[in-house]
């Protein structure tokens, strides 16, 4: 022993100690982010679902004719809107929360709201703008003005154009008239093809040709038909989904204009692809503006957001501009009380305060990249983990005081996949965990509502899944507003217990004698 060490010992104990902090700290990586599950959403995929809502725009001769399928006989005289004024139509969309519109540049009658090259039958023949107007262009500007996204739709089925029926003519013609919409008006966020199809001339679409073509001009666009690619039609026009509804589904399994009815409103739990759900519907009981009919109530618009939105979709709501080629006037005053309606009962998370604990943490109780506090914070990028050797998977929410409410919102971060099958919601009420809610799927968004309660501890417990469950976010909410018919009975919960180990005490303690 040196001189040094000998007269003090305790300098090579801390050396020792030191050294043993620096390499427990050189050797300390954070725990990895969960495997995502395959399939999994592209980035257009998920800014579409993010944007969650689109203003519909069907508009044309039938405006004038009071039709909703023309014949492609109607002269193009017939379209002369005296005031239209796409500006209004953005506006009203972007002040509803709608992230894109999406206009029918060309319905089954054939005629088009742009002056393509390829036909006469289009605004070019019309007295609008003295012929030289174009629909489409004044939309899209009118879009990139207020920051929201362009769609287009355009029909397959042309009652005009007489190439209609001669496979290869029409494809080229189809092909051509999609080439000028995707080229020359900007970024395409969305097209639309409409799986309707007349009986009286056979008609082969080469579809495979059309999706590569506009993957190629507009490489971020979401194509929407009976069966994808990117999103597929949720099987009726109603706006209302599946109760259990995947974004997973078999494309292989299904074609255009031969949908499987179960296979498009619920999707497929083993399903390769991810193709979302769109839900469509009107705000009117035609789909074109017609003077004899009125729009739904903002109630009947929130209840449609619930089925549609509220179940892991996109809600397309039709708002038809009409005769003067502007959105009435009680139509804006309907989705302007549905925007307010979904303010009050959305914009505050009676949660907001709530002491978040959970069955386990992946990586620990201190990773807080994981933590169960993060369903709390709003959006998808961040979100709870459990430990991956856990097979009981619950959170728990200490509200801090009685709170009364009748809304539950879920999200997953379904950038990892969609991973939840079955779930319940759990109250405590007079010493007894009581359920409240159960469901199935969850997806990017689940908006469950149930009769009004009142409790200070929540549980929500995930009871099976495709991997070990993520949830992004838990929202607590009030609805004043909707009535809920199909009553659900409180009823006692599972006996199954979950450790509190490490938690909270103060939650732990409070809820021991009850889990």
């Amino acid at each position: 022993m040196t001189p040094i060490q000998s007269r003090n010992p305790s300098f090579l104990i801390s050396l020792l100690c030191l050294i043993d902090v620096c390499v427990s700290l050189g050797s300390s990586h954070p725990t990895p982010p969960p495997l995502p599950i395959a399939p999994l959403p592209s980035a257009a995929q998920l800014r579409w679902q993010l944007g969650e809502m689109a203003l519909f725009l069907h508009f044309g001769p039938n405006t004038f004719t009071d039709s909703e399928w023309g014949s492609g006989h109607a002269p193009p005289s017939v379209f002369r809107p005296g005031s239209l004024d796409a500006r209004q139509w953005a506006r009203t969309a972007a002040a509803g929360g709608f992230a894109r519109v999406v206009l029918t540049a060309k319905h089954h009658d054939g005629f088009c709201l742009w002056p393509s090259a390829y036909t006469d039958y289009s605004v070019r023949s019309s007295p609008w703008r003295a012929g030289r107007g174009d629909v489409v262009a004044e939309l899209a500007a009118a879009a990139r003005e207020y920051g929201i996204g362009m769609g287009v739709y355009l029909s397959p089925w042309d009652r005009h154009d007489p190439s209609y029926g001669s496979t290869v003519k029409y494809n080229e013609y189809y092909l051509g008239q999609m080439t000028e919409l995707l080229t020359n008006y900007g970024d395409i966020q969305e097209v639309w093809l409409d799986g309707a199809k007349g009986d009286d001339k056979e008609m082969e679409y080469h579809f495979d040709c059309w999706f590569q073509l506009i993957h190629q001009l507009q490489p971020g666009v979401m194509i929407f038909s009976d069966a994808g690619p990117d999103t597929r039609w949720i099987g009726d026009e109603s706006g209302v989904a599946g109760s259990t509804c995947w974004s997973l589904f078999n494309r292989s399994s299904v074609t255009i204009g031969h949908i499987d009815e179960q296979s498009s409103r619920h999707g497929d739990p083993h399903g390769i692809d991810w193709v979302p759900a769109e839900c469509d519907v009107s705000i009117r009981p035609g789909w074109f503006w017609h003077s004899s009919e009125h729009p739904k109530s903002a109630m009947e618009l929130l209840d449609i957001y619930y089925e549609s939105v509220g179940r892991n979709c996109l809600l397309i709501l039709n708002v038809p501009p009409n005769s003067s080629g502007l959105i009435s006037d009680e139509d804006l005053q309907v989705l302007q009380d549905f925007t307010a309606l979904r303010i009050t009962i959305f914009s505050h998370n009676l949660a907001w305060n709530a002491t978040v604990t959970a069955s386990s943490v992946r990586g620990g109780d201190n990773e807080t990249r994981f933590s169960p506090s993060n369903v709390l914070q709003k959006g998808i990028s961040s979100y709870w983990a459990p430990d991956e050797s856990e097979s009981d998977w619950a959170i728990f929410l200490d509200l801090e005081q009685l709170i009364s409410f009748n809304v539950l919102q879920i999200q997953e971060p379904i950038q990892m996949g969609q991973r939840i099958i079955e779930f319940q919601v759990d109250i405590l009420a007079s010493g007894e965990w009581k359920t409240i809610a159960n469901g199935t799927t969850i997806g990017y968004k689940r908006l469950l509502r149930f009769p009004m309660v009142e409790t200070q501890f929540l549980r929500f417990i995930i009871n099976k899944s495709r991997a070990s469950p993520l949830i992004s976010y838990i929202g607590i909410h009030a609805d004043p507003f909707s009535m809920v018919y199909d009553s659900v009975t409180a009823r006692s919960s599972s006996t199954k217990r979950f450790s509190f180990k490490r938690r909270n005490k103060r939650f732990g303690y409070a809820l021991e004698s009850a889990i």
